[in-house]
């Protein structure tokens, strides 16, 4: 033992404290330490010529002429190292050989022969005790077998519910499924190892009950197996879509891999495959489905009245797929007819927008309106042309909006739904939506112009949000990555999200001064 750590092993009696010199057998023997060990000493060669695991060594060889200079360099490591070799042991010039529980060839490895007897002649178990045998004499196999988690699914049910209930109920599905896996057993592939350098390609699969992956090799046109994973999803796991349990079996693949120790499997039979139907959903999520009802064009009618009890509007909106949306608007405020016909189709307007209508087409009985927006009549009177104004406003944010004039007598509902207004809500049906307007659309609302900062608080969350940057330092990563889960972007502006209130807006510093001097 190195003198630096002697006394790391030190330890007290009655009579005095003493510390080992050499290192204890125990300790010597123990697995990671003598893994390291090997590791450590052998590492030129491992990869290259020579397979270490604990006291198992492997030398390879590509042909005859370089086996006895791997043989010779190997041999001037252990003597290096006072490493001495059980004679009985060894074994020189093999074409193939068992190691770690696999029959090692030229080119590949395949099944131990000794393992796949001691299932295919095993019957059919009849007490717990031999279930668990058989389970653990399978998953030493599974590596060979293609899809084994789906395939063997009822027989890995079965096992499972022997050892919870600790009482054996065999069925006749999990019988069924045994005899299929010997069945397999009798013609398992010999599988390769990877070389340095060399592409691999991965294959993924997802059914409702299992992933699996494949790593495979090509070489002169032909795809080799190389490693297979198969596992049974999680209660939780089933009900992901089609492309999360693909993502699943990716990031399963990806930690499997880490393993320095390679063990291929095989694409034979590898039959999990997609239902139609999940396909379908899989592409649907991968290419959102383009909404073909975008351009279908939205319409509007709309209808005010004014007299001595009051005044208010009305209007439906139609969407392409003909569902209809009715409000009732009472204006709080002193209007005429025409003000009112105005306010209704204003308010028809900013609604539809919200809505997410494109192509609107909206239908006015007040004859005056039509042509005034259409041009043929002028708004000679200010109110008037500051209606017009305010329209030709909204009117701009759709893609296409056109203003037709309607008879009163095709328009009855939303002339009733006018007159309710400007009395009172009491008559009107539950669907219908109410609001009060108190100020007209058109009232003059001075606007605070600032220039906004090139960087804020905001600007590294909507970074992250809209481009996934980061900032530099891993803990201001962190903290964003944390704080953006509550905000949302929308139409390029930073919202807050509420569980139950609305979108909060997002202001910079001097956007905050002006708001709070607006509303004081």
């Amino acid at each position: 033992m190195a003198v630096k750590y002697q006394d790391k092993t030190a330890f007290r009696t009655n009579s005095r404290t003493y510390c080992y010199k050499m290192m204890p057998l125990g300790l010597k023997n123990a697995g990671s330490t003598y893994q390291r060990l090997m590791d450590k000493e052998f590492k030129p060669q491992i990869g290259r010529n020579l397979e270490v695991y604990m006291d198992d060594l492997v030398i390879k060889s590509k042909t005859e002429a370089t086996m006895l200079k791997d043989i010779e360099e190997t041999f001037k490591m252990l003597r290096s190292i006072s490493m001495k070799l059980n004679p009985g042991k060894c074994s020189f010039g093999m074409e193939e050989g068992k190691f770690l529980g696999v029959i090692v060839k030229n080119g590949g490895f395949k099944a131990n022969p000794e393992k796949l007897e001691a299932v295919l002649k095993k019957p059919s178990p009849k007490s717990v005790k031999q279930v668990q045998t058989l389970n653990g004499r399978l998953v030493a196999l599974n590596r060979f077998l293609s899809s084994h988690a789906e395939k063997s699914f009822p027989f890995v049910s079965t096992v499972r519910n022997c050892l919870k209930k600790s009482q054996l109920r065999w069925t006749e599905e999990a019988e069924t499924t045994f005899q299929e896996i010997k069945s397999r057993l009798e013609e398992l592939p010999t599988l390769t190892a990877p070389k340095a350098g060399e592409p691999l390609i991965v294959y993924l699969a997802a059914s409702e009950r299992t992933v699996s992956a494949v790593l495979m090799v090509e070489r002169n046109g032909i795809q080799t197996p190389i490693y297979y994973i198969s596992r049974t999803l999680a209660y939780a796991e089933t009900r992901y879509s089609t492309l999360e349990k693909l993502v699943l079996s990716l990031v399963q693949t990806a930690r499997r891999l880490r393993r320095p120790a390679i063990k291929g499997q095989v694409l034979a039979d590898f039959i999990a495959e997609i239902p139609q139907e999940k396909e379908e959903e899989c592409r649907r999520e991968i290419e959102p489905p383009v909404d073909q009802r975008k351009d279908e064009i939205w319409k509007l009618f709309t209808d005010g009245a004014s007299n001595d009890e009051g005044a208010g509007a009305g209007l439906k909106i139609t969407n392409p797929e003909g569902q209809h949306f009715t409000y009732a608007i009472s204006l709080e405020l002193k209007s005429t007819n025409n003000e009112a016909e105005y306010e209704a189709l204003l308010a028809g307007l900013r609604i539809a927008k919200k809505l997410g209508a494109r192509h609107l087409e909206a239908h006015v009985d007040l004859m005056l309106v039509a042509n005034q927006i259409e041009g043929s009549y002028d708004a000679k009177d200010d109110k008037m042309a500051s209606y017009l104004a305010q329209a030709k406003v909204l009117m701009a944010a759709f893609v296409t909006c056109k203003v037709k004039h309607v008879k009163r007598s095709e328009n009855k509902k939303d002339d009733a739904l006018s007159k309710f207004a400007s009395v009172g809500f009491e008559h009107l049906a539950k669907d219908v939506c109410i609001e009060v307007l108190k100020t007209p659309s058109t009232m003059n609302r001075e606007v605070f112009v600032c220039s906004v900062a090139e960087t804020s608080w905001m600007t590294p969350i909507i970074h992250y949000l809209e481009r996934g940057i980061f900032p530099e330092k891993k803990a201001e990563a962190q903290k964003i990555r944390h704080k953006a889960l509550n905000y949302t972007i929308q139409d390029g502006i930073l919202y807050k999200q509420s569980y139950l209130g609305p979108l909060l807006k997002c202001v910079d510093p001097p956007g905050r001064k002006l708001s709070v001097e607006g509303n004081s």
